[in-house]
C-alpha cells in the first residue's frame, strides 16, 4: 500500500481529531481547592515574631513554641486510607524576617525507630521520616520539599509537574537549611529552620498551600495532614491544605551566592598506546546563584564540572532502542519541568544529558564532554506564568573532529483553569566554525513545540497534547511529531489512552527519542481492590496494549501504515500490608524487524535476526519486593519464556543488608540464558553491581561501587569520598578504574583516573 499525499492529509486530519477528542472530552470546568469540603476545613495560621531564641536542639522547649497553632490529627495514606493514623504527627511553626521556623512531634509505640544510613538525601522507605511540602505559588505544579527522620538525616526535593509520577520528586536538588531531631521513648521530635532566601515565592505573599507526609516503621504506616486517596501518591499537590501568614512575606533582601570549585585529576588511557603514563590536569570554576526575584532565578556557569555525580548504573539491554538515563546534574535541576518535562518520556524534545557528557565507546560509560560556560534564568514572572532560559557553550572536540557547540532553550508556560497549562518550548544547537572540521554533524538543529496539559482540580483527569517540529539541513519535511494522552483515575478505576505520531526526519539531536516513522496508540485499563482483611491492603489486575503501525512509504519491508508491533500486557499488582509488593504480567509480542538485530548484542559479525522478518512470541514476568523495614531485604523479578525464536529464562534484582545507621551493603544483579536456535550460539548476559556504603558521620561518607557487564566487556569500580565540612560545600576524592573483562585470563586495564574536588558555598 502506498501512502499517497491526500492519504497523508486525511490521515493527518484523523489524528489531531482523535488527539483533541482525547483532551476536550476530559476538559476541565473552573474550579477552586477551596470549593472542596474536604480541603477547604484544613488550614492554619503561621505567627511571626521577632528576635527568636530559638535553639536548634530538636527540643520544643522554647516559650515561643507555646503561642505556635498546632497541626495534628494526622490521616493514613497506608495501608488503609479511611483511618485516623495510630502514631499522630503534629507539626508548629513560627516565622521571623529571615527565616521559617518549622517544630514536629512524631508520635509512635516505641523508640526502635530505622535509618538505613546517615545520608543526606535519604528514600522514603529507608525508615522513620517526615516531609514537608510548601506549594509557594499556589499552582498546584510545582513546591519544595524538606524532610528529616528521626536520626536527624535530612533531605530537600523539588517536586515538578504536580507530583504525580515518582519521578516529578527531584532529590538531587540542593540547598541551605538546618533540623535536628531527637529521639524519644515513645516518638521523636525535630526543628527546623529554613532561610526564605532557600525558597521561592512571591513578595507579598499571604498564603501557601501546604501537606506533609510521615512514614512510621513501628505502626508500619505513612501518614499525612491532608488525606491523600490510595490512588493517588502522597507527594500530588492536588491534595495540599493551607497556610496562611500573620502578616505578608517581604522580599528576603540580596540573595547572591557563589560556588567556586577547585578540582585535580590524574588518569591515564591504556589503550591509547601513546599515552604511556599518567597524566594531571587542574580544573578552576564555579556556579553564581542570583535571585532576581524572590521567584526568579538566574544561574551563572563557568568551566563547570560534575566530577562529584555518581555514576550511572549499568543496564542489560535487550532491546532494540537506547536507554534512558536521568539528569543528576546540579546546575540543571532548578525548575527542570521548564525544560526536560516538556513531551513524553519516549520522546523528549529537550533532555539536558544531551550537553557536555558523551558516550565513553570502550566502557559504555558517559563521560563529560567539557562546557566552557552557560546561563539559566529560570522561575516565575507572575502568578500564573513561568519562563525558563538556558545557554550553553562546549568546547570543540579536536580528536574526534566535532566542533564547539553553542545549546539555547526557550521554555514558557501559562495556568488554565486551575491546574492546567499551555507551554512552548524552543531549542536550538549551533555549530561554531563548523567549516573548519569534517566530522559527521548537523551544522544547526532546531525545533519548536507548544504543549497543552491538563489536569483537573478534583485529580480524577489528566492528559496531554504536545506538537513538535524539527528543523535541520537536507531535512525531507517530515520533522514533525505530536502526541496526546488522557489519563482518568479514581479510587476504584483507571484508564488511559496514548497516541504518538512521529515523522521519519524528526530529528531533536538534544532531545530524546526511541523511534521514529511511526504511528502509535495505546489503551490502559485496571481496577483496583481493597481488602477489608486478611495479608492484601490492595490489589488491581489490568491490560496494557500497544499497537505501532509504520508511515513511511519507502522502507524495504513494509508498505506504509502497515503494523509494526503489537503488544499486549495483563498484568496483576498486589500491594501488602507489610509493605512488601508483587507484580505478575504476561508479555505477547508480535513484531516485524526494520533492521538487522541482534538481542543479545553477544554474537559474532554477521549473525542476526535479518530486518524484515516477523516475530509472535510471549514470556512471563514476575517481580517480588521485600519488607524494606528488615536489616535484610530483597527484590527479585524472574523471567521465562519465549524471546524471538528461541527461549529465555533470567532474573535480575538487588539484595541489601543494613548495618543500624551506619551503612548498608547491597547487590544488583541481571542474569539471562537466550537460546535463539542456529546460528545464534548461546549466551549467558551477566550483570552484577555490588556496593558498599558507608556513613561514618552526618557528614562523611564512603561509597564503593563495582560493576560488572558482559554485554559491555567492561568491570567498572568507583569509589568516593565525601565530606561535607559545611552546609552544601564540601571535599570529593573520586576513584575510578575499567578493566577489560573477558577472557578473565586476559583481564586487563582500560583506563583509571582519580579526582579530588573541593566546592564551597558562599553567600554574598
Amino acid at each position: 500500500m502506498n501512502c499517497t499525499p491526500f492519504t497523508k492529509t486525511r490521515f493527518t486530519f484523523l489524528f489531531f481529531c482523535l488527539s483533541f477528542s482525547c483532551i476536550l472530552f476530559a476538559q476541565e470546568k473552573p474550579f477552586t481547592l477551596e470549593s472542596s469540603a474536604e480541603t477547604s476545613k484544613l488550614d492554619f495560621r503561621v505567627k511571626k515574631i521577632k528576635n527568636a531564641a530559638i535553639q536548634m536542639d530538636g527540643v520544643l522547649d522554647e516559650s515561643e513554641w507555646m503561642t505556635a497553632e498546632t497541626i495534628k490529627k494526622f490521616r493514613q495514606f497506608f495501608p488503609s486510607d479511611s483511618l485516623d493514623a495510630f502514631g499522630d504527627t503534629q507539626i508548629k511553626m513560627l516565622y521571623d524576617d529571615e527565616n521559617l521556623y518549622i517544630g514536629i512531634t512524631c508520635l509512635s509505640k516505641g523508640s526502635d525507630f530505622i535509618s538505613n544510613s546517615l545520608r543526606r538525601d535519604y528514600d522514603l522507605l529507608s525508615g522513620d521520616n517526615i516531609t514537608l511540602m510548601f506549594d509557594t505559588y499556589n499552582d498546584q505544579r510545582n513546591a519544595l520539599a524538606f524532610g528529616i527522620n528521626a536520626f536527624g538525616v535530612r533531605r530537600e526535593a523539588l517536586i515538578l509537574n504536580g507530583g504525580i509520577q515518582e519521578r516529578d520528586f527531584y532529590t538531587s536538588w540542593d540547598n541551605k537549611w538546618n533540623g535536628v531531631s531527637q529521639k524519644g521513648e515513645t516518638g521523636w521530635t525535630a526543628e527546623l529552620v529554613i532561610p526564605f532566601k532557600t525558597l521561592r515565592y512571591k513578595e507579598g505573599s499571604s498564603q501557601w498551600r501546604f501537606n506533609a507526609f510521615r512514614y512510621d516503621t513501628q505502626f508500619n504506616e505513612m501518614s499525612s495532614w491532608v488525606n491523600i486517596p490510595r490512588n493517588l501518591l502522597p507527594i500530588d499537590l492536588g491534595c495540599m491544605g493551607k497556610m496562611h501568614w500573620e502578616e505578608p512575606l517581604t522580599k528576603p533582601g540580596k540573595n547572591i551566592s557563589l560556588i567556586p570549585y577547585l578540582a585535580t585529576a590524574v588518569s591515564r588511557d591504556f589503550k591509547n598506546l601513546d599515552q604511556t603514563k599518567a597524566v594531571g590536569n587542574v580544573n578552576v570554576g564555579g556556579d553564581v546563584k542570583i535571585s532576581i526575584t524572590p521567584s526568579l532565578n538566574l544561574d551563572l556557569t563557568v568551566n563547570p564540572d560534575f566530577s562529584q555525580v555518581e555514576v550511572d548504573r549499568q543496564v542489560t539491554n535487550l532491546s532494540r532502542f537506547e536507554l534512558f538515563f536521568p539528569e543528576r546534574r546540579q546546575f540543571f535541576l532548578e525548575n527542570a519541568d521548564l525544560f526536560d518535562r516538556f513531551g513524553l518520556g519516549s520522546i523528549t524534545p529537550f533532555f539536558s544529558r544531551r550537553i557536555g557528557i558523551v558516550v565513553d565507546t570502550t566502557t559504555g560509560q558517559n563521560i563529560q564532554n567539557p562546557i566552557l560556560y552557560g546561563a539559566r534564568l529560570s522561575g516565575k514572572v507572575n502568578e500564573k506564568f513561568r519562563i525558563g532560559l538556558l545557554n550553553m557553550q562546549t568546547a570543540k572536540d579536536l580528536e574526534n573532529g566535532v566542533p564547539s557547540f553553542n545549546y539555547s532553550v526557550a521554555s514558557a508556560e501559562h495556568r488554565v483553569f486551575t491546574r492546567s497549562h499551555i507551554g512552548v518550548m524552543m531549542v536550538n544547537k549551533q555549530a561554531t566554525n563548523s567549516e573548519l572540521f569534517e566530522g559527521n554533524f548537523n551544522r544547526y538543529n532546531r525545533l519548536i513545540g507548544i504543549e497543552y496539559r491538563l489536569a483537573t482540580a478534583d485529580n480524577k483527569w489528566k492528559g496531554t497534547f504536545n506538537y513538535q517540529k524539527t528543523f535541520s539541513p537536507n531535512a525531507k519535511g517530515l520533522e514533525s511529531s505530536h502526541f496526546a494522552t488522557a489519563v482518568y483515575n479514581d479510587r476504584k478505576f483507571r484508564f488511559e489512552w496514548t497516541q504518538l505520531h512521529v515523522g521519519e526526519d524528526y530529528n531533536p539531536e538534544v532531545g530524546f527519542i526511541s523511534r521514529k516513522d511511526c504511528f502509535m496508540y495505546s489503551p490502559e485499563a485496571s481496577i483496583n481492590f481493597y481488602p477489608k482483611k486478611g495479608a492484601l491492603s490492595r490489589h488491581s489486575v489490568g491490560m496494557d496494549a500497544t499497537f505501532i503501525h509504520k508511515l513511511g512509504k519507502n522502507d524495504p519491508y513494509l508498505d506504509a501504515f502497515k503494523i509494526e508491533e503489537i503488544s499486549l500486557r495483563p498484568f496483576w499488582n498486589l500491594w501488602f500490608n507489610n509493605s512488601s509488593t508483587f507484580r505478575f504480567q504476561v508479555i505477547y509480542s508480535d513484531l516485524t524487524l526494520l533492521v538487522n538485530f541482534d538481542p543479545t548484542r553477544l554474537q559474532s559479525s554477521g549473525v542476526f535476526l535479518p530486518g524484515g522478518s516477523r516475530h509472535q512470541f510471549s514470556f512471563i514476568n514476575m517481580r517480588y519486593q521485600s519488607d524494606r523495614r528488615k536489616k535484610f531485604h530483597f527484590n527479585l523479578s524472574p523471567t521465562i519464556g519465549q524471546f524471538f525464536d528461541g527461549f529465555r529464562a533470567g532474573v535480575r534484582g538487588g539484595v541489601t543488608y543494613r548495618y543500624r545507621h551506619l551503612g548498608f551493603v547491597s547487590l544488583d544483579y541481571n542474569y539471562n540464558y537466550i537460546a535463539l536456535g542456529e546460528p545464534f550460539k548461546k549466551v549467558n548476559t551477566w550483570l552484577f553491581g555490588p556496593r558498599v556504603d558507608l556513613t561514618l558521620t552526618k557528614s562523611l561518607f564512603l561509597t564503593t561501587f563495582v560493576q560488572y557487564n558482559n554485554q559491555l566487556d567492561n568491570l567498572n569500580i568507583n569509589t568516593r569520598l565525601q565530606w561535607r565540612f559545611k552546609p552544601v560545600s564540601d571535599f570529593y576524592i573520586s576513584y575510578t578504574d575499567n578493566y577489560l573483562a573477558l577472557p578473565f585470563d586476559q583481564f586487563a586495564t582500560k583506563n583509571r583516573a582519580v579526582v579530588a574536588k573541593f566546592t564551597y558555598w558562599l553567600n554574598l
